[in-house]
């Protein structure tokens, strides 16, 4: 009884609280120690988020021809041949077409600097030829004496890039297994659960693979936005290569952050060269302008409908991934909030119970998958598991 009044005497918000808090601690620690231990696998993880976010873009055209009599196989290599092919043009178009206009820009460009040293010699700062002499020599002072640093420091980054090699091949390599067997894999990790828990597993997992094929869409529509807006302004106000600069602005938008600023600076150099300063600012205007109507009007309006999230919710979530994570987390943040969005929804809405897609999948029910949702479970189920891959095998 005395126990019983001093739990009375404790206000029932705070025990309400209480629970909460406690509760909302250990999600907090296990999602911390995630990050943690993820952290130490990124050359993994990375790559196989990307052959994922890849696989959702490429599925339908896959999917496609597949319908049309193509071979599995075929479909797959015509699929990821071609998607290569376009990337490559792409890249050679617009490396060619910069080249050769810096080429043609290049007396502009000694001009240019020319006028700049004029401005620090006879502008407010004063500074003469031989100031800025003395600062170039100081500069390779200062190189020659961290030579040792910078030694060390290129054999960082040559072991960076063969991360960047590792990474690229097993991104290609999961891609096209992400393509060829993409369901059976997940069925596959499916069947290692209880047989109660696979109709909701499996259908959660297709709905979330839905979502994140929708992100992938949008996004593209989002690049081809930007790469207008820029393209475009660049062609308005006389900036010369606008459409080698719309395709670099297109496939720069994939990559967070750091594709903008490339781009936005490659768009604002080509102005100052050609045209001077007046017109390099307002080229910087209309990216910041693009740039500021991408992130906070297209990404949350669109991308939040199309993954049947908040646009509240995707702004923290990019702001959220960049913080913790950088790049990679800008980039995965949104898509992987959208995949766990859906499969909770999903689970938690008990959609599996009535899900017509459920129930006509042939794979899922041609792998003894297990009873049909409400049926009894088996006495003994530890008897009627079938063993990890067996459904793999029966498909192969």
């Amino acid at each position: 009884m005395r126990s019983a009044r001093a739990g009375d005497d404790v206000p029932y918000a705070l025990r309400i609280s209480a629970s909460w808090a406690w509760r909302l601690g250990i999600v907090l620690v296990v999602g911390a120690g995630l990050i943690w231990i993820l952290s130490h696998f990124t050359l993994i993880i990375i790559p196989l988020m990307i052959a994922a976010l890849l696989a959702g873009l490429l599925s339908p055209i896959s999917a496609w021809l597949q319908r049309n009599r193509v071979p599995g196989g075929l479909a797959v290599a015509v699929t990821i041949v071609t998607f290569l092919g376009l990337i490559v043009a792409a890249l050679t178009l617009v490396g060619r077409q910069l080249a050769l206009g810096f080429r043609n820009l290049w007396g502009e460009l000694l001009t240019g600097f020319e006028q700049i040293q004029d401005w620090l010699a006879s502008g407010p700062l004063q500074v003469t030829s031989a100031q800025i002499q003395n600062v170039l020599d100081e500069a390779a002072a200062t190189l020659q004496n961290n030579s040792a640093n910078i030694l060390s420091g290129a054999l960082t980054v040559g072991s960076s890039a063969g991360h960047f090699a590792a990474g690229i091949l097993l991104t290609l390599f999961a891609l096209i297994f992400f393509l060829l067997d993409g369901r059976r894999i997940w069925l596959f990790t499916v069947q290692l659960m209880p047989r109660r828990a696979r109709p909701a597993a499996y259908g959660a997992g297709v709905r979330g693979w839905t979502s994140m094929v929708n992100y992938v869409r949008v996004q593209m529509v989002v690049a081809l936005i930007d790469a207008v807006g820029i393209g475009g302004g660049a062609a308005l106000i006389g900036v010369p290569l606008a459409l080698p600069l719309s395709v670099l602005v297109f496939l720069g938008s994939f990559v967070p952050l750091v594709g903008a600023f490339v781009t936005g600076f490659v768009a604002v150099l080509l102005a100052l060269v050609a045209n001077g300063w007046v017109n390099a600012l307002i080229m910087l205007g209309i990216v910041l302008l693009v740039q500021q109507v991408e992130s906070h009007i297209l990404q949350p309006l669109i991308m939040g409908r199309a993954v049947s999230l908040h646009p509240l919710a995707v702004v923290v979530a990019v702001t959220g991934g960049t913080l913790v994570a950088g790049v990679a987390g800008a980039l995965f943040s949104v898509p992987v909030l959208a995949i766990l969005n859906a499969m909770v929804r999903y689970i938690s809405g008990r959609e599996w119970e009535h899900d017509p897609a459920l129930e006509k999948d042939p794979l899922f029910n041609s792998e003894a998958a297990g009873p049909p949702p409400g049926a009894a479970e088996p006495e003994d189920d530890e008897e009627d598991e079938p063993a990890p891959g067996a459904g793999m095998e029966k498909e192969n």
